[in-house]
This record gives structure tokens, sequence and C-alpha cells, in this order.
């Protein structure tokens, strides 16, 4: 959807037609819905986007002619590995070659691919039609030219690609996101904070001003710029730093409590699941609408 937004052509594959009917099927309705609510992306109509998605169930057809390809088959280290092994027989010397992987290295994913020069993981973030960032990381072998490809072709459909100068496991979100997740989960698992209130701090606290700033510019508003923060307030953060306990195993009782309050929120099954996600999404949609409002100075 979002390369249809940018006006590309787009190719969807996959080993099962149902796969592909179904994800057409869904990206009609979801289109539509966005056109009539005023959120769809792009200069063109739902219908003109729709025209240039096609779907297809031979992988040499899929690629030809294709200036980019995004991989997003499951996250099995051998089963995309089997996927760029072939992509890598067939390609030219152009074509970009992309993976949605969250936390898979480029150094696994694209060993020993001839065209290892044109491969980069470009990780998405869900759901990315509201989520906008988008992490570039190379292959240490990736041409600088296939990072700057990607780069503006994100641009240009509307994300925020991020430059990953390295690799690294968990790539700069997840470990960002991992990190507030395990002290999340100890301060749970401690007594120290109910489920409840816990996501609280973060949706009605933290999340505000994340939304906007990240945290290295929220320390430079919270002082007289960052060198004043650190002189104020690098002893306390040392100090509770020290208190952070070790690696959760997020499984026995703490999984229990959480788990209970999750389900007292939002009931576990299918139903109640999907709907919530559809109120995340909306929220999300107002708050990308915000966000594209707001003079960003």
């Amino acid at each position: 959807m979002l390369f249809a937004s940018g006006g590309f052509r787009v190719k969807l594959y996959d080993i099962e037609q149902q796969q592909v009917t179904n994800a057409l099927e869904n990206i009609r309705k979801e289109m539509t819905f966005l056109e009539q609510s005023g959120s769809l992306k792009g200069s063109l109509g739902a219908q003109d986007q729709l025209s240039l998605i096609s779907g297809c169930l031979n992988i040499q057809e899929a690629v030809e002619g294709a200036l980019h390809i995004q991989e997003c088959v499951p996250e099995n280290l051998e089963l995309k590995k089997k996927i760029f092994a072939r992509l890598d027989q067939i390609i030219d010397d152009q074509v970009v070659l992309s993976s949605s992987t969250s936390c898979l290295l480029p150094s696994q994913l694209f060993a020993g691919l001839a065209h290892v020069q044109q491969c980069l993981v470009a990780h998405p973030v869900n759901p990315p039609y509201y989520v906008p960032l988008v992490e570039l990381v190379p292959h240490p072998e990736t041409a600088p030219a296939t990072v700057d490809r990607t780069h503006a072709l994100m641009r240009k459909i509307g994300q925020s690609p991020v430059r990953v100068l390295k690799e690294m496991d968990g790539f700069v979100l997840n470990r960002l996101q991992y990190a507030v997740i395990s002290e999340a989960w100890r301060l749970g698992e401690e007594g120290i904070v109910s489920p409840s209130d816990l996501d609280l701090v973060m949706s009605d606290g933290l999340g505000m001003r994340y939304a906007f700033i990240g945290p290295l510019e929220t320390m430079h508003l919270n002082a007289e710029g960052m060198l004043s923060y650190c002189d104020r307030y690098s002893e306390g953060m040392k100090h509770v730093l020290k208190t952070f306990g070790p690696i959760p195993e997020f499984s026995g009782a703490t999984v229990e409590k959480v788990n209970q309050a999750m389900c007292l929120k939002v009931p576990a099954d299918p139903e109640h699941l999907a709907a919530r996600r559809r109120w995340r999404d909306e929220c999300l949609q107002r708050l990308a609408k915000l966000k594209r409002q707001m003079p960003s100075q």
C-alpha cells in the first residue's frame, strides 16, 4: 500500500494463491476505508493505487523489472536465506534486495550471495502505514549507493528512514524497546507497580513526549541543554541504573499476573484483539495526521 501510494507498480508474490487473493482483497477494503475517511496517502485515488498492485505465484515473474524487492516472510533465518539464495540467482545488478526482518543480522541473511552489495535490511514498524520509521541496516559489504537509494525510496513513499551505521542484535528500535520492556517486567515482578499503572506511565507519561521528540532531545530540553542536563542529573541516573536487575525470564508467576491484567482490559480472543488493534490504528492515524500538521522547526 505504501509503495502504491508513491505511484509505484507493486507485485505481491507468495507460494499460496489464497494468501495473494486475501491480501489483495484486504488492501482493497483498507484503501476504500482510508479514502472515505480522508486518510489515504499519496496523490492518487484508491482505485488508481489499487490498479498498481497485482499478485503472482511465480517468483521470476514477480521480480522482473523490479527496482526494489521487500522480503516479508516469517522471521525464520533458514527460510529467509532460502528466499534470498533463490533471488540471488535471478536478479540483475541493479535491483535492491531488502529484508523486513526485525532482528536477524544482515551478515546472517546475505552471507555468500553474489549480489551482497545490493542487499540490506529495511525494517518497518508495525503498522507501517501509520508508523513511518524504517531502520536501514547494511551488510558489511553493502554498497553505500544501495543504502542511499533505499533511503531516497522510503522518503518518497512517506516513510522516515534511519541509517543504522553497523549491524547489531536488535538494531536500534528493538534494543530501545526491549530495554523498556525488560525494566517494565522487573518493576511488575518486584511488585513496584501494577501492570495497568505501568502501561499508564508510558501512554500518559513518557509516550506523550516521545511521540514528538526522542530521549536525547528530551534531555536537552529538560535542562539548559545537554551539557547542563548531564552535569545536573548524571549522578542520579547512574545511581538508579545500578539498581537495574538481571534479564527477566518472562515466565512463571509474573507472566500469569501480567496476562491476567492485560486480559481484563483486552480479552485474548481474536475478536477483542482485532477490535483493540483497530482502535490502536485509528489512534496512530490521528497522531500521524497531527504530526504532519505540526511545524517541525
